[in-house]
């Protein structure tokens, strides 16, 4: 995950709407059961979908009052946690 990415989608919620990203995911999704993607296209498309998916708690932590840059690092505190584990 990306910090920077999920700072860019975070606000592209902000700005827009959160189907926008959750329909995207989606659509990744499908694209993944294509049978001839080569590995490290399905890494591309995977790393797109966990930073999508970080905006979204991002967005989800702005929503129950946290300021932004707070819930920007929090959250990456918490998947450097899972992480180390």
């Amino acid at each position: 995950m990306k910090l920077p990415v999920i700072k860019h989608l975070t606000s592209f919620i902000e700005e827009n709407d959160q189907d926008y990203i959750i329909e995207t995911i989606e659509t990744l999704e499908a694209l993944t059961e294509v049978p001839s993607l080569k590995d490290e296209e399905l890494d591309v498309i995977g790393e797109l979908i966990s930073n999508m998916y970080g905006a979204i708690e991002v967005d989800k932590m702005i929503k129950e009052g946290t300021p932004k840059k707070e819930a920007l690092n929090n959250f990456m505190k918490r998947v450097l946690g899972s992480i180390d584990k």
